[in-house]
């Protein structure tokens, strides 16, 4: 069912999920939403599975017409979303109504959301996924961002409504800012480094470059001195990996990386800050502070706490059903997150 036609496509928005999972061996990223956090708590909020194809949204939103009416939620940045005259604000849900408009006045904190649409977007699934990889022009609509004229589907025949508009609480909402503390896992190949060189990367701070995209985000600043040159034999590359090239600056690896390659990474990014790293916008500084397996682990575990609370402090008129559809879908999010912490 159409509920959606794109006025105009934003900067770069596109469709995304929670990623391709075992084609990287096949030389094909897993793509996905660059906010995993955003992407659940939308989808929770909207009453979906965690696994539900949304828009991701870059800096300046798309403008969309509500042909039908749907339930939709915002999670992630705050955009400057409107519907019709009126801000609609983030980390909501609500129902919209046939011929209503959202449009995107511009980022006011964070770099990219998450719209979900009750139901999920509907576009084919390939290998795996509905996630968008638009190098390889893969996935999502036609392995492209939005653009004006596009069509936005929800599986059925029938509007997918849940309830009024609800909202999550405040002060379980993030606030990214412009300084970013990102706390990484010392290697792979940490080894490859001098101790002034680990101290550097470790006590410096880097501004993100206008280069910053899904495939990595370019950072410069002090250079990060090197014990045995920057090359190595190619080896996976891991989400958040943060590479050194042979300039000594850093190169943190995101959702449509590279499936392998050939220079030495410093540290890893833990889990829980890729998605806060993926809101930092260029000219925004980051700094990194090393922790250990089990402290990532244990906030891997506070996330997933997070997301179970989106079903419990969520405010509005929704009725007992669609709230308790709410807690089942948040709780499914936070499952996701546990699945992680198993290896699986």
């Amino acid at each position: 069912m159409i509920v959606a036609r794109v006025l105009d496509g934003g900067l770069f928005t596109t469709v995304q999920d929670l990623g391709r999972v075992g084609c990287m061996r096949y030389g094909v990223p897993p793509s996905g939403a660059m906010d995993r956090a955003a992407c659940l708590a939308a989808n929770a909020l909207a009453g979906n599975a965690p696994d539900a194809a949304v828009l991701e949204l870059t800096l300046v939103g798309p403008r969309l017409e509500f042909t039908a009416p749907a339930t939709i939620a915002l999670a992630g940045a705050n955009l400057g979303a409107h519907l019709d005259d009126e801000p609609f604000g983030c980390w909501r849900a609500a129902t919209v109504r046939a011929g209503q408009t959202l449009w995107f006045a511009g980022p006011e904190d964070g770099a990219r959301a998450c719209l979900a649409v009750h139901g999920g977007i509907d576009v084919p699934i390939v290998l795996g996924s509905r996630s968008t990889y638009t190098r390889a022009r893969l996935g999502g609509l036609d392995g492209r961002p939005l653009a004006a004229g596009d069509r936005l589907e929800i599986a059925g025949d029938v509007p997918r409504i849940l309830a009024d508009a609800r909202q999550l609480d405040p002060a379980e909402c993030p606030v990214y800012g412009h300084a970013h503390d990102i706390r990484v896992i010392p290697g792979p190949q940490d080894d490859r480094f001098t101790p002034a060189g680990m101290a550097t990367f470790l006590s410096s701070t880097y501004t993100v470059g206008a280069g910053a995209d899904r495939m990595g985000y370019r950072l410069a600043g002090p250079r990060i001195e090197l014990a045995d040159g920057a090359d190595i034999v190619s080896d996976g590359s891991p989400a958040g990996g943060v590479q050194v090239t042979g300039d000594g600056q850093p190169i943190v690896l995101m959702a449509d990386r590279g499936t392998a390659g050939g220079y030495v990474k410093i540290a890893t990014v833990i889990t829980v800050d890729i998605g806060r790293l993926a809101q930092a916008v260029p000219g925004d500084t980051v700094r990194f502070r090393a922790v250990t397996i089990a402290e990532a682990r244990t906030a891997l575990r506070e996330h997933a706490a997070w997301l179970e609370r989106i079903g419990s402090t969520v405010t509005g008129t929704a009725g007992a059903t669609a709230a308790a559809r709410r807690r089942r879908a948040a709780a499914a999010a936070a499952a996701a997150v546990a699945r992680i912490l198993a290896g699986r």
